[in-house]
């Protein structure tokens, strides 16, 4: 069985799209073709910060993550945002979440970012689990203006 945690590829395009939907589904958002086309279109601009990266086994992509360049004024430096993580549901309890966040680590590294920060839903308990085992919790509260 081959796995590996690898750059986004074109030749995704099909799997991604069926991740990011269960993605969507799980948090409840609607999710149509024109998201997944424009999201699609960041992950392969180079003028676009989006990135991503998937884990693939024997071929097939089963978890994705979406990062991407933050700005952190008050420290004068970049840091990493991770937007999206998501394992299929039948791949989950296998630590390839934390093998993604591994990954994004060392990007962070290499691009001398410092830190990568990420937000969840405070019912997402497993994530959570995970998140509290290899990631430090802030005390920051989370609002949005429209």
């Amino acid at each position: 069985m081959n796995n590996l945690v690898r750059e986004i590829q074109l030749k995704d395009k099909k799997q991604w799209q069926e991740l990011y939907k269960g993605y969507a589904n799980f948090y409840k958002v609607e999710m149509n073709i024109q998201i997944l086309e424009k999201v699609w279109s960041w992950l392969h601009d180079k003028n676009h910060e989006l990135n991503g990266i998937v884990y693939e086994i024997d071929g097939n992509i089963v978890a994705l993550a979406h990062y991407r360049r933050m700005p952190r004024p008050l420290k004068g430096q970049d840091i990493g945002f991770l937007d999206d993580l998501f394992v299929e549901p039948i791949h989950r309890g296998k630590k390839i979440g934390e093998k993604l966040l591994n990954e994004l680590k060392n990007i962070s590294k290499s691009k001398e970012w410092g830190l990568i920060r990420w937000l969840t839903h405070d019912d997402n308990l497993r994530a959570k689990a995970l998140y509290d085992r290899v990631a430090e919790k802030t005390s920051w509260n989370l609002y949005e203006l429209k």
